[in-house]
């Protein structure tokens, strides 16, 4: 017997207090419907769980069901109320006591539906009515053959407090029909928000199931296979797909349009997607013809180019994987990574990255051919071959061969591999699925407004090292989904010196000026490098045009705070500060035909959104783990608020759990873009997630009414003070920076420590060609120390205390900050300023900019511990 739960929507409910609000059922938009099939999918009938089991994890198969029961207060009843059961039969309605237990017997519930299939009782039933607004979750003693179980009930009544309060502590006693984990307190739409959400962080989707026997949502093996987290609503469900069918559909849909563009100094190479399609299958059977087995690697160490995302995709196609690997990696690290792998094919850009393979080659059993595919090859060896010598290698195979290869993979096994190596982290490897790449990436476009073919077609830069998964997924899968076309910079262009530089160094803002994307993707040492720009051409207009574009700003950030809030239309005068400023910034900045603007990476200061938000480019901030195939939350145009990741992808589900007294707490996620497992570390995967596919991200953040996501910090960089408390920097660090606008980086730093410090860094200029900042202050930083009367223009003149204005303001702003901190340990107590800004070049940023705080810690350790000189 197979049953299912289907959820239909109802016109929305009377307004509270009214006759026909009591009368009804207030679960009648969330309809609990039963069907009976033939046979259960397992092929058997569902094991019956004892009461011990329903204490622990369901047994495997068991189903669980639930009726629904809501308990709202009755005028004038004080803490009686209407107590509702939903179930296959009619509403009933009683007003009941909160009894003193759970486990309290009350009789005569049940819709007496019997062995029609309902969840009658001919007996009784346990049941709990809650105090206020709470609610109970129960099934009775089952009619005739339909079997559900004895006396079960879920409870809420120990936490419940008053109208509007989250319901905590719930649990599970009697015995269960078993179909999956515990599902979730269903709170309709109009259920008070503070309760609605105290309860969805405690239990999860009600159409989350268990895997079946013998399944798991997640493994450890390169060859292993997951349940994939499909919604019991199989109509929420987009059907698993290998990346090869994606590839292959969007080529034969879109043959003819431009899939890549790739900048040479003889002109612009373009491929259409019939093209590109047919130069994987030749790199596949390259592949192939080299020796690649399945579930073996090919490692991709590169910069960005055509032959990156060909070489990428042929490796899936091949049947093993694509592994990316950053290009400023050590030699050491490039062999640590093979070693995990498996690696049987290097593809590498340049001499400088074959110097790396050729130094390790000896110790790497499964290599078995390199190939380089930009600059000409400086020396001879076996089984080194130039990009052209690769894809001639290709003839050897047949059609059918590769074929045989494709039709073999499933949307359930890996194809990617990410890897996450550093000087003081051990090496992870996280696998991803075809289901993860194809699932993601379909559900991104779905949340966003991107232009497809024949209407309009996307235009793309692609910069940021696609050795990420957040990158790769919006650069190269996102881009085959929507029949866009991705374009790549100069192959000179991406050669780095021996001093690593950040993405997009020395040539980003003129490809953007010349390709003119319609969607751009940035991280914030980008935003700030154009926020920079910007102030500086600003401050070198003349006096009408400053005051012309402070109008423009003041209007622009009004309205677009009205509109994100959906409370009116642009005023009249929103079109000539449109064509006047707003216009001007973004021709400027090469994006006059982008339409969407998206951070990744750590969130932007709140100053920085409000600025590009004053010039009509609100920024979309998206959260997401190489975990989380690098993506879980996102904002777009429909779903947008300053400093929120966004909301979930469509059938994710988000929850915080361990919740602090501000409702902060860890996010924890569920989805069908949840990686399949570490590889090759069973436990380190049992870390983070559990027998029912929740993942915990080991971030700290929260949900607010509207299920807007805000990320607040990390559980690994939060604090402990020598007193055993625990503080988490990150509000701290930025209440500093909006008191400090001359600041640009806030390091606190305590650990294990009396009291809070902090390192700063001053806003310098940065070189465009290197990306390493310079000594002298950004032309923003030198107009606010004239606001102070000072006249200092390089970091030299305030090191060291010789600017006693700057510093003075400096210490108003520590103490502005902690006026704020929720207590005395969250307090600055001493602070200093670095003698240089952080770079990528000097180790305190990694690739992608992201603060490497145990870096800063050990680099700076010296400063740090001059904090604590002669403290007992």
């Amino acid at each position: 017997m197979m049953h299912l739960l289907r959820f239909l929507c109802a016109p929305p409910p009377p307004r509270a207090g009214s006759k026909a609000f009591t009368r009804r059922s207030l679960f009648q938009r969330l309809l609990l419907q039963l069907s009976r099939a033939n046979s259960h999918p397992l092929g058997r009938e569902p094991p019956l769980a004892t009461r011990d089991q329903v204490r622990g994890a369901p047994p495997d198969g068991c189903l669980r069901l639930i009726v629904c029961t809501w308990v709202c207060p009755a005028p004038g009843k004080g803490g009686k109320g209407a107590l509702h059961t939903m179930s296959s039969g009619k509403s009933h309605r009683a007003a009941k006591k909160r009894p003193q237990h759970p486990e309290s017997k009350t009789k005569g519930w049940g819709s007496g539906a019997g062995a029609g299939g309902g969840l009658g009782s001919r007996g009784h039933s346990a049941s709990a009515a809650v105090r206020g607004c709470g609610l109970s979750l129960h099934a009775g003693d089952p009619g005739g053959d339909a079997g559900l179980g004895t006396g079960a009930v879920v409870s809420a009544c120990q936490a419940a407090g008053p109208c509007g309060s989250p319901g905590k502590g719930l649990r599970a006693s009697g015995g269960f029909l078993c179909l999956g984990p515990v599902p979730p307190v269903l709170c309709p739409p109009f259920c008070p928000p503070a309760f609605s959400a105290g309860l969805r962080s405690l239990w999860g989707p009600l159409d989350m199931p268990c895997p079946p026997a013998g399944q798991s949502y997640w493994t450890s093996d390169c060859d292993g296979q997951v349940q994939l987290r499909l919604s019991k609503n199989s109509l929420n469900n987009e059907a698993p797909l290998t990346v090869h069918d994606m590839v292959m559909d969007t080529a034969i849909k879109y043959a003819n349009y431009i899939a890549l563009g790739s900048k040479h100094r003889n002109g612009w190479h373009t491929l259409t997607y019939i093209e590109y399609y047919e130069q994987c299958r030749r790199a596949a059977k390259a592949f192939l013809k080299l020796g690649l087995e399945r579930f073996h690697g090919v490692g991709i160490m590169g910069f960005n180019s055509a032959e990156w995302v060909i070489a990428s995709i042929g490796a899936i196609l091949a049947g093993g994987f694509s592994v990316g690997i950053l290009s400023t990696n050590s030699p050491k690290a490039c062999q640590v990574i093979a070693e995990n792998v498996e690696i049987d094919i290097f593809v590498v850009d340049s001499d400088r990255q074959l110097q790396k393979v050729i130094q390790i080659q000896s110790s790497l059993k499964h290599l078995k051919g390199i190939v380089q595919y930009t600059e000409e090859i400086q020396m001879v060896q076996e089984n080194l071959y130039s990009w052209k010598e690769f894809l001639n290698l290709a003839g050897d195979i047949s059609d059918e061969k590769l074929d045989q290869v494709i039709d073999s993979q499933k949307p359930n096994q890996c194809c990617t591999l990410v890897c996450s190596v550093g000087s003081l982290s051990p090496l992870k490897v996280m696998m991803l699925s075809h289901d993860n790449i194809t699932w993601t990436t379909a559900a991104a476009v779905q949340s966003l407004c991107y232009k497809c073919p024949p209407e309009g077609q996307e235009v793309l830069v692609s910069y940021l090292p696609l050795s990420y998964i957040g990158a790769q997924i919006f650069d190269m899968w996102v881009a085959i989904l929507v029949a866009g076309t991705l374009y790549f910079a100069p192959p000179e262009a991406g050669r780095m010196g021996m001093i690593p530089r950040p993405p997009g160094t020395g040539f980003l803002m003129d490809m953007l000026r010349e390709v003119q994307p319609t969607t751009f993707y940035g991280i914030p040492w980008i935003w700030e490098r154009m926020l920079d720009n910007l102030k500086t051409s600003h401050l070198d207009s003349s006096t009408f045009r400053r005051k012309l574009d402070r109008w423009a700003m003041r209007l622009g950030l009004h309205t677009n705070k009205q509109r994100m809030l959906e409370q009116v239309h642009p005023p009249l005068c929103f079109r000539l500060a449109k064509m006047l400023t707003f216009d001007r910034a973004r021709k400027f900045l090469g994006l006059s035909h982008c339409e969407q603007f998206f951070n990744m990476g750590m969130g932007l200061p709140r100053a920085t959104l409000d600025f590009f938000l004053s010039l009509n480019i609100p920024i979309f901030e998206m959260y997401g783990l190489s975990e989380s195939t690098g993506l879980h939350a996102l904002s777009g145009h429909q779903a947008f608020r300053l400093l929120s990741c966004g909301k979930g992808l469509p059938n994710t589900h988000t929850k915080i759990k361990e919740e602090d007294k501000e409702g902060v707490g860890h996010i924890c996620i569920w989805g069908r873009n949840i990686f399949m497992g570490y590889l090759n570390d069973k436990e380190g995967t049992q870390k983070i997630m559990d027998c029912y596919g929740w993942m915990d991200t080991g971030d700290l953040g929260f949900l607010d009414v509207n299920s807007f996501l805000y990320v607040v910090g990390s559980i690994k960089d939060t604090i402990t003070l020598r007193s055993g408390e625990r503080i988490n920097p990150y509000p701290i660090e930025k209440r500093v920076r909006t008191h400090l606008p001359i600041v640009r980086y806030v390091v606190v730093v305590g650990q294990d420590a009396p009291y809070l410090c902090a390192l700063l860094t001053l806003k310098c200029q940065i070189n465009s060609e290197t990306g390493e900042p310079r000594t002298t202050l950004t032309s923003e930083a030198i107009a606010f120390c004239r606001k102070l009367r000072s006249q200092s223009t390089r970091l030299t003149d305030i090191l060291h205390r010789r600017d006693p204005l700057v510093m003075e303001f400096i210490s108003q702003g520590i103490e502005a900050a902690n006026a704020e901190a929720p207590s005395e340990s969250a307090k600055i107590i001493k602070w200093t300023i670095l003698n240089n800004d952080f770079s990528v070049g000097g180790g305190e940023l990694g690739i992608t900019t992201k603060l490497k705080r145990a870096v800063v810690a050990k680099m700076y350790q010296a400063e740090i511990d001059g904090f604590y000189q002669g403290y007992g």
